[in-house]
């Protein structure tokens, strides 16, 4: 696996690249996470085979904080920031894998990529204008984490605990990059989150004329799957959104396996 740090417009942004020369897969992870999420597709038979490449968001793992939070921590500035690097490492024909806050992203992308060749998200209910938050996601007490600035130790480690399936441990480095995430991040998501602030995802995925790929963990605590199943979505890759089974929010990390095979498939369909 292959680690830079790249230069794109002001910001410093780390990217990690699988050693495979196959079709290439953007990988983009969730809020106060990193590309070390992505540690099972980068290496291993999936990363021999692909391209993969995992991106750190502006001012989460080893990319620097933002050089202007108010312009970048937001879907838009993040969607100018992962543009960027498609076009400096010419992956503008990739296909664009988004989890949690990485999918909201991804679908912000739409517009500004018109040559990817697909689109996989999980973890990332599409949200309209204004954003119907009550129905989009499960009720959990974790959710508050997500826009908050400054998160306790406690704080941390219930939000980590939201993402896995009940009673399985949490690795220490996804605590660790909640803790170095720049809180700006998760306040400047919040206010950016206002009227003609980002794409009307509903509108996106009805629009969408490329193929969409929704993954969804048998035991997600955090997204309503019933909200999805009601949307509008001509291109969804087989018809229904593809259950995990044995995971929950992240199963990139707790079902490695089941779905780097759904990635895989993806891949050899769509490119």
């Amino acid at each position: 696996m292959e680690k830079q740090i790249l230069n794109v417009g002001a910001e410093k942004i780390a990217v990690r690249q699988s050693k495979g020369q196959g079709p290439a897969a953007v990988l983009i992870h969730g809020n106060s996470c990193s590309s070390r999420s992505f540690q099972h597709q980068l290496e291993g038979a999936l990363g021999d085979e692909f391209r993969i490449v995992a991106i750190d968001l502006p001012g989460h793992g080893e990319s620097a904080d933002a050089s202007d939070p108010q312009a970048v921590y937001s879907l838009p500035g993040y969607a100018r920031v992962i543009a960027g690097v498609a076009e400096r490492l010419d992956l503008n024909r990739a296909v664009f894998v988004g989890w949690s806050l990485g999918g909201h992203i991804a679908l912000e992308l739409t517009t500004r990529l018109p040559n990817a060749a697909g689109w996989m998200i999980f973890g990332a209910p599409p949200l309209a204008f204004p954003p119907a938050m009550a129905e989009a996601f499960l009720p959990h007490p974790a959710m508050a984490a997500t826009f908050q600035e400054k998160l306790s130790e406690e704080e941390s480690t219930a939000y980590a605990a939201a993402m896995f399936t009940p009673g399985t441990p949490i690795p220490e480095f996804f605590l660790d990059d909640i803790r170095r995430t720049d809180g700006r991040a998760r306040a400047g998501l919040a206010s950016s989150i206002a009227p003609n602030s980002y794409a009307d995802e509903v509108v996106v995925v009805a629009n969408l004329t490329r193929p969409l790929a929704i993954l969804h963990g048998e035991h997600e605590q955090l997204v309503n799957l019933t909200y999805i199943n009601n949307l509008k979505m001509p291109t969804l890759w087989r018809g229904a959104a593809q259950m995990v089974q044995g995971a929950a929010h992240v199963p990139q990390w707790e079902q490695p396996e089941k779905f780097n095979a759904l990635v895989k498939a993806f891949l050899s369909e769509t490119m």
